[in-house]
């Protein structure tokens, strides 16, 4: 597959984040001509936007490097058991020097546009600064949650003060000490964000429109000590993550909660919620993610604990949620989160009782009353999953464009290839295992499965890879019967593809696979054994 007169590369990858990297690496070990376009000015994805005060991992990060070399392992040292931005972005930045693949890398090139060739069976890649690239196989690594969403309401422009989204905190910086600040949302982005400056501003005005079930992470440094136990670990602990169906260090807990005696029950709660990370989620009893009444028990336990934390009792109320369960949306990591309302400079507005109604030039708007402040935070979420798909014009065979195609939700074959588009090759992509795992365990297996399909392709002479209408339809019936096993089916959250925020997504869409990380590694294996089955090669 070198380079010819109909393609400029092998393989152009677009996004220069954790998968990105990594597949960027596995692609030149193949020996493939590649090349990287990034949006931004570097690497990082996540931890290169991401850069607001308290913004950090929620997976242990030992569990969210990679695995791939045994010589990184050894010589990166995380400092904390949940590693901040700053060292997270160092850590992907040392990955990339370490293994040379910057010069691979094409930063501030945004893809505007991309469509297929069927007669060359090559795609052409429009970037924004005008030129047009070739490649043979073009391989999106755009990230879940790298597509920022502002609230529908008016007047976000008028305001006179600085004002942005969470994802694009200034680089440089901004110094909240002494000002009045609202923060819109309070998602699991706002929960870290806020203890940390509500301890500088004069006053913090928190906008909530849902409430959500956070929980403690219990963060702490690793000792020198502690690191060289994990290194002589390393290979249990990577062993443990595939074994376990979010691919984190925590085993759900199958026995029947009903069967288990009451004081044992509550013994056992009390023990997650002093556990640190995942584990009150993930390695909680699974019926508490499936059955109704295990579920309304535990929500019912965390809810006293929001109470005991927050001393004023109508605040803690409006803090509890009410229209859904623990566990069924995303569950927040905080620290101090809850007692940053115990402040005198903190104060909660329940947009259910006051709703905004506009922002104005000197701050914000309810039903109720003027909020004058001096900046405003937006931390409102993403158009996850489809959101960076949306963003490029994808045109496929016969100049369908993929987001006609996706219009009411995603269609996919193993979250990897969508029908009518050859030679697309989704990494992270919906419906597939990663967005329900521990993200940096399941990029690495989807790209090494991704490396193995672009070996096979190389090694038979393939120019062209597409998938069948049927094999999406069974993939997606599959994905679907999983959703009907978990209580997150009967939410409203990213996870099942809802988001008021975005026009056309108020309904369910199947965006992930959530039959859990050693069903889909097992499907995958399976897939190439067949001589990958399911997909058309030429």
């Amino acid at each position: 597959m070198g380079a010819s007169a109909l393609d400029d590369h092998d393989v152009i990858i677009i996004g220069a984040g954790l998968t990105g990297i990594y597949q960027l690496y596995r692609a030149r070990e193949l020996g493939l001509d590649v090349t990287v376009l990034e949006a931004a000015d570097g690497l990082g994805g996540t931890w290169y936007h991401n850069r607001y005060p308290g913004c950090r991992f929620d997976s242990e990060s030992y569990t969210y490097g990679y695995s791939f070399s045994k010589e990184l392992l050894d010589e990166w040292h995380w400092t904390e058991h949940f590693s901040p931005q700053p060292e997270n972005l160092k850590y992907l930045d040392h990955v990339a020097d370490k293994f040379d693949l910057r010069r691979h890398m094409q930063f501030g090139c945004k893809v505007r546009a991309a469509r297929y060739d069927e007669d060359a069976r090559t795609w052409s890649v429009e970037v924004e600064d005008g030129r047009t690239l070739r490649c043979r196989f073009l391989v999106t690594a755009v990230g879940i949650l790298s597509t920022p969403t502002m609230p529908r309401v008016d007047g976000i422009d008028r305001f006179q003060g600085p004002w942005f989204h969470t994802y694009d905190w200034p680089h440089d910086g901004v110094d909240l000490t002494g000002k009045r600040v609202a923060v819109i949302g309070t998602g699991a982005t706002a929960v870290q964000l806020i203890p940390v400056i509500a301890e500088s501003v004069s006053e913090l005005f928190v906008f909530q429109r849902h409430p959500n079930w956070c929980a403690p992470l219990h963060n702490g440094q690793i000792t020198e000590e502690e690191m060289a136990d994990i290194r002589a670990r390393y290979d249990e602990i990577f062993e443990r993550c595939r074994k376990t169906p979010g691919g984190f260090i925590h085993m759900p807990d199958r026995r029947k909660p009903a069967e288990v005696p009451e004081a044992e029950r509550y013994a056992f709660y009390e023990e997650l919620y002093r556990s640190s990370g995942f584990r009150i989620w993930q390695g909680n009893f699974r019926d508490v993610l499936m059955d109704d009444a295990a579920n309304e028990e535990f929500s019912a336990f965390v809810a006293d604990k929001i109470r005991e934390r927050v001393k004023d009792p109508v605040t803690a109320e409006t803090l509890v949620p009410k229209d859904h369960g623990f566990g069924t949306r995303r569950v927040p990591m905080e620290t101090r989160y809850y007692e940053a309302y115990n402040r005198d400079n903190v104060h909660l507005v329940d947009l259910n009782d006051t709703p905004i109604e506009r922002v104005t030039e000197a701050g914000v708007l309810t039903s109720d009353r003027d909020y004058e402040v001096d900046v405003i935070v937006y931390a409102t979420g993403f158009d996850a999953v489809t959101g960076a798909f949306d963003r490029i014009e994808f045109t496929g065979v016969g100049g369908r464009t993929l987001r006609e195609k996706w219009a009411d939700g995603p269609v996919t074959y193993l979250g990897l290839l969508s029908a009518g588009f050859p030679n697309l090759i989704m990494l992270a992509g919906p419906q597939s295992g990663s967005g329900f795992t521990n993200f940096g365990r399941g990029v690495e297996e989807g790209v090494d499965w991704t490396t193995g399909l672009l070996r096979y392709l190389q090694e038979h002479g393939c120019t062209s890879i597409d998938t069948t209408e049927e094999a999406e339809r069974q993939w997606v019936g599959h994905v679907e019967d999983m959703y009907d096993l978990l209580l997150v089916s009967k939410v409203k959250s990213w996870f099942t593809g809802y988001n008021s925020n975005v026009e056309g997504h108020d309904h369910f869409r199947p965006v992930a696979y959530n039959g859990g990380a050693p069903k889909y590694r097992k499907r995958l294996a399976e897939v190439a054994e067949r001589g990958y089955e399911g997909f058309v090669l030429a």
